[in-house]
């Protein structure tokens, strides 16, 4: 049993080298192909299984591709798209925990944004990016 285990083992490490395999892209569409099903069941709607159903072919071309530096070049794509919207999510967070105490501006030359803290009145604002100075009520 254990010899026919680590046959089986070794055709499957064989067929797989040379081969992408799976990465972030992939499971990111696993977990949506996932809910597609689970939302199928809960509505009987055939679409959702459908679009599970292309999104389960399009994970396993991608994992049993050979064409590596195409698969790299998606997955790098994915990930820059995804630090982004993180980025901006936490960003959003920051600024909004910190409301209270200071105030955001963006410079109106360079769109740089600027925190300065509230309560000072009129004050004149120098962007630390292009030196232009603005006046702005903090």
């Amino acid at each position: 049993m254990q010899q026919a285990m680590n046959h089986m083992r070794e055709g499957m490490q064989s067929f797989m080298t040379g081969r992408y395999g799976s990465d972030d892209l992939s499971r990111f569409c696993l977990i949506i192909t996932l809910i597609l099903f689970v939302l199928s069941m809960i509505t009987k709607i055939s679409f959702f299984s459908w679009i599970g159903l292309l999104l389960l072919i399009y994970i396993y071309f991608r994992m049993f591709s050979k064409d590596r530096m195409k698969r790299y070049s998606e997955n790098r794509s994915f990930v820059n798209l995804r630090n982004k919207t993180t980025a901006k999510r936490e960003l959003t967070k920051k600024h909004m925990s910190e409301r209270k105490t200071h105030r955001f501006y963006k410079c109106p030359k360079c769109r740089q944004k600027v925190r300065v803290p509230k309560g000072r009145g009129k004050i004149c604002i120098t962007c630390p990016k292009c030196r232009n100075e603005f006046l702005k009520k903090s």
